[in-house]
């Protein structure tokens, strides 16, 4: 019997030097079955070298999965997502955040197809990625196992690490030998940088460290304008091209980075408990979040519009935290996904020198009435007498306070 019982794993496995040696790790340590999973979300990677040396590390080429997640990953939870305008702490758009969920999905999807009783991600314990992924295997499989290894292992240094790949035969690139500057986590959505150089938030971060996006300096002179069309909540379009929520994604994070769009630089509170501080580069998210903004001005009714910036503290955070899966998660996005009915329409967005302003925008469900708001004869659309009894009741409890005030003195 192996370590805890366990006998088939499938582990999040991205083919670098810590999956690896988790790899390696889960066989020598736990004596269990490894199945890998490698998830395309846009990280802009070959995945076939994960393939190769998942079987180099001795898995069966059935026991390998490799998937293109990029439709499901811009369909099913970042398009949701931004029809929220989610932003954690009023900044940051959740680009790792809301990756988890679905990787956690897959790993259960394949432990119940591969009869596996255990799954395994390479979360180290002082970051929020632990919780994300647990919270989405046990949400999906409560009885599931899970294994965590930097909260087991005796690996506590990259000495160690590399050591034990190098009694293990595990290939260690040329630059893995020495300490990385930062790490580093991508997708389609954004590409996030933390730690070692980057751990001090008094200094500015170098320009090495951005991957998606040119400095707003070097930037073109010239504005980009494009108009992007939105059905329901969702962008679809680009210029009147009809386009996949991926495709989308990838047209915009281009027009993004040529323009020097979406770079954020923030200490934010992480769920453990830390602070922590990230670069976070979302070009083409950032583009979305402005135009997606800019067709609800003109489509949702002030008290709907209203309510929802209220909530959107609310369902960012519990993304940022894990809680995808959760009753409360799905109880907003019901409701958020109800606001959204008739957000449609064409926004025009000039892209210039890392901002993405909004400067027109048209739905055939606009509430906007210029016949209401002319500086001209209305024709009688709106008597302006009536904002008299209307400000007057509306100032009936000011009143009342200032008397009582009055009193006093």
């Amino acid at each position: 019997m192996s370590k805890s019982g366990v006998k088939k794993v499938v582990l999040a496995y991205s083919g670098g030097l810590d999956t690896s040696v988790i790899l390696k790790w889960l066989q020598t340590e736990y004596g269990a079955e490894v199945i890998t999973f490698t998830a395309d979300l846009g990280q802009g990677e070959e995945l076939e070298p994960a393939r190769k040396k998942a079987e180099m590390l001795g898995i069966k080429p059935e026991n390998i999965f490799i998937e293109d997640l990029r439709e499901e990953f811009v369909r099913d939870y970042v398009f949701p997502m931004f029809r929220a305008n989610a932003q954690y702490e009023g900044v940051y758009l959740l680009g790792t955040s809301i990756a988890r969920p679905l990787i956690a999905k897959k790993q259960i999807e394949i432990a119940e197809k591969m009869g596996a009783d255990a799954v395994c991600h390479g979360a180290t314990g002082k970051g929020n990625d632990q919780v994300r992924f647990e919270l989405g295997y046990y949400a999906l499989k409560p009885d599931i196992k899970v294994i965590a290894p930097w909260r087991e292992w005796d690996l506590t240094s990259r000495t160690r690490l590399l050591e034990f790949a190098e009694s293990h035969q595990i290939p260690i690139a040329k630059d893995k030998r020495g300490e990385a500057p930062f790490s580093v986590d991508a997708n389609l959505l954004h590409s996030s940088s933390e730690g070692k150089v980057l751990e001090d938030p008094a200094l500015e971060a170098d320009s090495l460290v951005f991957m998606r996006t040119i400095s707003p300096q070097e930037a073109p002179d010239k504005p980009t304008y494009i108009e992007i069309g939105f059905e329901k909540g969702d962008a679809v379009s680009i210029d009147g091209e009809k386009l996949s929520p991926a495709t989308v994604l990838t047209r915009l994070n281009a027009l993004g980075k040529a323009n020097g769009i979406g770079r954020l630089d923030l200490v934010e509170n992480r769920f453990v408990g830390m602070k922590s501080r990230g670069i976070y580069e979302t070009p083409g998210g950032t583009i979305l979040l402005s135009a997606h903004r800019g067709i609800e001005s003109i489509t949702l009714d002030r008290g709907a519009a209203h309510l929802k910036d209220e909530l959107m503290p609310r369902y960012a955070e519990l993304i940022y935290n894990g809680f995808w899966f959760s009753p409360e998660r799905e109880m907003l996005q019901a409701a958020i996904d109800k606001s959204q009915e008739f957000v449609t329409g064409s926004v025009r967005v000039k892209l210039y020198k890392g901002n993405a302003t909004v400067v027109g925008r048209t739905s055939p469900h606009s509430l906007y009435s210029e016949k209401l708001v002319t500086f001209e004869d209305d024709q009688g659309a709106y008597d302006q007498k009536d904002a008299q009894g209307f400000i007057k009741l509306n100032a009936l409890r000011l009143r009342t306070l200032a008397m009582r005030k009055r009193q006093q003195q």
